[in-house]
């Protein structure tokens, strides 16, 4: 359901006057049925006139009413009240005043007030007619000050909404760009230290890396992507790693098919792989194995990448650059739902098992 303080302005228009319509309507009905009922004949022109012209003068006038809320939103009670108690007696007194010229112009004086002048009958519809003008008045104003104080809380909400989305979007690209120099500058190394030990293993390196980086630029904006597409990312990333680690390095992908359009934060995968490189399969003398598993468990996607490296050290791991990065991310954009866990296998080598809400793309 739309919320009516988007609506264009005629459609906001046409609903006001549809409602002061009601009201007029409705008013004329009870008076009607009313004097019938204590069996007096009574038609309908004189009291459609009369709510018609009391409640539309009441309809243009509201716009100066919420233009006089507005004025003292700001400021104390002795001002508001010293305001609008005037201006609530003015703008009653001349509605009243209107409302019965104009209902005496156009219905002129009833049967029972044959021969009464105009002067005459103002003054015997005055008082009690300006008493209920006043409460009108009040009325509208308070209703009016509670449309508004509802329409800046909506604004503060989506203004705070708003500078929260930025704000996470501008952290999160901080850590990619923090998460970036990291994977570069240890390329790079690798690169340098083949450079005259292997050149061509190393222009091989340069080459993958132009793709690693191609792939990287074209999504550069987007904070989450299909799971399909990161895996691309990770190809590339581990076309890098087969060059330095030769045949020490055997990788496994385990991607169920109703994973790949999962939506994943953009490259999620690769710091966790870096993470078993480095510190589980790197100084292991003999080939090690990354094995990369996704699966949709309900509501979740898990994402697991299991190494037969050197394991966790005796004290437990610590969060480097890119394991904190990770946890920082999956907390930005799914809080309490997501988790990042680290253990030791039961046959040697390290699990990073990850958890977040399953979002699939949409066409």
């Amino acid at each position: 359901m739309t919320d009516p303080m988007t609506w264009p302005v005629w459609k906001k228009r046409a609903l006001v006057l549809a409602l002061w319509t009601v009201l007029a309507v409705s008013y004329a009905a009870s008076a009607v049925i009313s004097a019938r009922a204590e069996g007096h004949p009574a038609g309908w022109t004189r009291p459609l006139v009369w709510t018609f012209v009391d409640f539309y003068l009441w309809m243009f006038l509201t716009p100066v009413v919420a233009w006089l809320g507005r004025a003292t939103a700001k400021g104390g009670w002795g001002r508001f009240f010293a305001i609008h108690i005037p201006a609530g007696a003015v703008l009653a007194t001349a509605q009243v005043l209107l409302t019965l010229s104009l209902y005496w112009a156009i219905c002129g004086p009833s049967a029972s007030m044959k021969g009464m002048t105009f002067a005459a009958f103002v003054l015997m519809q005055f008082v009690y007619n300006a008493h209920l003008s006043f409460i009108t008045y009040w009325v509208l104003l308070v209703l009016l000050r509670a449309i508004d104080s509802q329409q800046r809380l909506r604004d503060e909400r989506l203004r705070n909404s708003y500078l929260e989305t930025q704000l996470v979007q501008s952290q999160l690209q901080t850590l990619r760009v923090q998460l970036q120099p990291h994977f570069l500058f240890n390329t790079l190394n690798a690169i340098s230290a083949l450079a005259l030990a292997d050149p061509m293993q190393a222009r091989l390196m340069i080459s993958r890396l132009s793709d690693f980086l191609r792939l990287t630029l074209e999504e550069r904006h987007a904070q989450q992507v299909p799971l399909s597409r990161e895996l691309e990312f990770l190809e590339c990333y581990l076309g890098i790693q087969q060059v330095r680690f030769q045949d020490r390095l055997v990788t496994h992908m385990d991607v169920a098919s109703d994973t790949v359009r999962a939506l994943v934060p953009n490259m999620i995968l690769q710091p966790l792989v870096e993470n078993a490189l480095r510190h589980g399969l790197l100084d292991k003398p003999e080939r090690g194995t990354l094995h990369i598993v996704t699966r949709r468990h309900g509501d979740d996607l898990h994402v697991q990448v299991d190494d037969d490296g050197l394991g966790l050290p005796p004290e437990g791991a610590k969060d480097g650059i890119g394991l904190g990065n990770t946890r920082t991310r999956l907390d930005m954009l799914f809080g309490g739902s997501a988790t990042l866990e680290l253990s030791r296998r039961a046959d040697g080598g390290t699990r990073v098992e990850m958890r977040f809400p399953y979002r699939e793309q949409t066409a």
